[in-house]
């Protein structure tokens, strides 16, 4: 799931800090008109994070934040304002998920740290070391299932900070994330084949199923919002989805991220293409 977290945004939450300066102007003069509009284009996910699994999700996007006006070592989810679960909450709660699902194996992509310093980043990489122990599986040659089943490792965990990769073991550097940054569906459609024909990374990666709207689009769709703007293009989408190869091939996908996942068919969509292999 493409911005796991946003289903929790909060309306009453500052605007992130990266966004520029006119929004947050905006956001402090006028917030009763400002954050409902933002919070209109930033919520990407309807299913809370336990729901996503229970769904079929096996990747998590996990963009994190330290909050200016938060407390020391209270860290949150962002995508432009910030939500209200807090990392260590939503972490333990995938863990317990985990350990009541013992065959299952999740990949969670720690992303954006912003506000972040070296010590948070220790914080962090301490809660996660303390919330998944044994779960963790070691950075090295990607695993098969049978082998995650024979250890009881349940987790791979992509840190997007190279230095706390560098010190610690247990973080697997950041999965490339293809992102169209389009409006139209054609024209993502286009992109993630352009980058299929340009050879596949040399681990995992992440093909960005998600539609990303402009100032352009905003402002000529007053009433609208991502999620209205997202749903039409789905069965589109999802027929992509269902023509793509999974497996070691030069124009093969890996892993398949999108929006509003539990809208239709796009889990099963994903997970069915495991067939493709089982056939081989």
């Amino acid at each position: 799931s493409h911005d796991t977290m946003t289903y929790c945004l909060n309306r009453k939450s500052p605007v992130s800090h990266r966004e520029s300066r006119l929004l947050q102007l905006m956001s402090k003069v006028a917030p009763c008109v400002t954050r409902p509009m933002v919070l209109k284009w930033s919520v990407t996910q309807a299913l809370d994070v336990t729901e996503q699994l229970d769904a079929g999700v096996r990747y998590l996007d996990l963009r994190i934040a330290h909050m200016l006006q938060g407390s020391e070592k209270n860290l949150h989810f962002v995508h432009m304002v910030y939500t209200t679960a807090l990392v260590e909450d939503t972490l333990t709660e995938i863990s317990e998920w985990l350990e009541q699902h013992p065959r299952e194996v999740v990949i969670l992509a720690c992303r954006n740290f912003e506000g972040m310093t070296e010590d948070l980043h220790e914080y962090l990489v301490a809660c996660i070391k303390n919330i998944f122990g044994d779960m963790l599986c070691p950075r090295g040659e990607l695993p098969t299932l049978r082998q995650l089943w024979a250890r009881g490792q349940q987790v791979l965990l992509s840190y997007e900070d190279e230095a706390s990769v560098r010190r610690h073991p247990e973080l697997w550097p950041g999965i490339p994330y293809w992102w169209g940054n389009k409006v139209k569906t054609e024209a993502l459609i286009r992109y993630l084949e352009a980058m299929k024909s340009c050879g596949r990374p040399g681990g995992l990666f992440v093909a960005g199923t998600n539609l990303t709207e402009n100032l352009e689009y905003v402002l000529a769709h007053p009433s609208a919002s991502l999620k209205r703007m997202t749903l039409p293009s789905l069965p589109a989408l999802s027929a992509w989805v269902r023509q793509q190869c999974p497996g070691p091939g030069a124009r093969c996908t890996n892993i398949i991220a999108g929006d509003f996942v539990g809208a239709d068919s796009f889990v099963g969509d994903v997970i069915g293409l495991n067939q493709k292999l089982l056939r081989c």
